[in-house]
């Protein structure tokens, strides 16, 4: 039965959901069970105590559904939680990190651009992608307040969340970065403006698609694909406003599912 178990993704908000999409993509037959802790979002202006307690506090509630892996969705919580999830938990535990090192392959001016929460620049594990991949060219790292909640609220493209993504991106167009990193979950759903503020000769590179081809691969390994044919089932929680959420899924996702409360569903408080 272990091989027919669900699949735990969770994210300090709706973020995670960009990671959700391509897992999906990839897995078409597995069963999902989506977790926005969005009462504390965004984690990228949290304690690292914080967000390691509620890191810890999600996928304890994830064990008890019985999931066969846990992704942790969020770089921010990868950053600083992922290894002491590893060491507590037994089922796989896959992470996100900003994708530094494709973007030293691809840069052609040296310089790389990478828009992330502040905690997620201040862990320890982003300063030792940057020692690893980032010795040869330059890594500009450009923190952007603001952008996570914009998202959480669905303000894709409007005039405020523009004025931010352009603060965020100017610098590092004006230091020479033709490619920029997002270093954050929620920023995919920014692509399209991110993309039109930086222009066309800009590379944007998001790490979700390898998020879901290591999670195939740490499955495989462990011999815990599903063997069913049918579709998979998705299933999401929030810790956060329902009506919030709700509308925030029915947004990114799809309009045709149902938000729990976190602690309905006896979840961490």
């Amino acid at each position: 039965m272990e091989r027919e178990n669900p699949i735990g993704v969770f994210d300090s908000g709706v973020g995670g959901l960009s990671v959700l999409r391509e897992i999906r993509r990839a897995l078409p037959d597995e069963d999902l069970i989506y977790v926005a802790d969005s009462k504390y979002a965004p984690y990228g202006e949290q304690s690292e105590s914080t967000i390691e307690q509620r890191s810890i506090a999600i996928a304890e509630f994830l064990a008890g559904e019985s999931v066969k892996a846990i992704v942790v969705a969020c770089n921010t919580a990868t950053g600083v939680a992922i290894e002491t999830l590893r060491s507590r938990f037994a089922v796989p535990v896959v992470g996100i990190e900003p994708a530094v090192k494709p973007a030293t392959l691809k840069t052609t001016s040296g310089v790389i651009g990478v828009l992330a929460t502040r905690q997620t620049l201040a862990s320890a594990k982003f300063s030792r992608l940057v020692a690893a991949y980032g010795a040869d060219v330059e890594v500009i790292s450009q923190p952007c307040p603001g952008l996570v909640e914009q998202v959480e609220q669905g303000n894709l493209s409007s005039d405020a969340t523009r004025s931010l993504v352009e603060a965020c991106v100017a610098p590092l167009l004006a230091k020479g970065a033709d490619t920029l990193v997002l270093g954050c979950t929620h920023y995919p759903f920014l692509i399209p403006l991110i993309r039109d503020v930086a222009g066309p000769s800009v590379a944007i590179l998001d790490p979700s698609v390898a998020v879901a081809i290591e999670l195939r691969r740490r499955l495989q390994a462990n011999d815990l694909l599903s063997q069913r044919t049918e579709p998979g089932s998705d299933r999401f929680l929030t810790s956060g406003s329902l009506a919030i959420a709700r509308a925030a899924i029915a947004q990114l996702w799809t309009n045709s599912v149902e938000v729990e409360s976190l602690r309905a569903a006896s979840g961490p408080e």
